[in-house]
């Protein structure tokens, strides 16, 4: 089964790479969504990813609860996870153990039948932030990011549309 890690910076094309991946195995692919529309640009950016994906795709809005809702759709088409720096910035908000959702996540993945697809954003490529909340966030998502890409068998990055196979 494959587990597939796709990362890159803001606006790098991680998430139509990932599409196109997740799309390239059997079955109707399932689009598991971590992004909440708690704003009106929010609300834009996520009705631009469902307009660029069309009907093809059968969705789930999972915030939090990432695992289960892995769990509940194996044995179908590929799962999509959009994205992982969303899912942990919820986590971090709802005061959850982040650590053991990440390290559930790294451990689920190779049991599961279907392929999965995860993006995730490279955030430590910039400047230490000046605060501790981003700095926290900023170690935390370097943390997910390296655990799971351990548990992937293969991980991309994406750099202005163009693919770099890491792993």
């Amino acid at each position: 089964m494959a587990v597939i890690l796709i990362t890159g910076g803001a606006r790098s094309g991680k998430s139509t790479r990932a599409e196109a991946r997740a799309k390239g195995f059997p079955g109707r692919p399932v689009y598991l969504a971590t992004a909440e529309a708690l704003d009106t640009e929010m609300d834009e950016r996520i009705a631009k990813h469902r307009a660029r994906r069309g009907t093809d795709w059968i969705e789930r809005e999972v915030p939090l609860d990432l695992v289960p809702a892995l769990v509940a759709t194996d044995g179908g088409g590929a799962r999509l996870v959009d994205c992982l720096t969303l899912w942990l910035s919820n986590l971090m908000h709802a005061e959850r153990d982040w650590e053991s959702d990440v390290k559930q996540l790294a451990d689920a993945l190779p049991q599961l039948n279907s392929p999965v697809v995860l993006v995730t954003n490279e955030v430590g490529l910039g400047i230490v932030p000046d605060n501790a909340l981003a700095r926290s966030f900023r170690d935390a998502a370097g943390i997910m990011n390296q655990t799971i890409a351990a548990a992937a068998n293969e991980v991309e990055f994406v750099v202005a549309g163009l693919p770099m196979k890491l792993k």
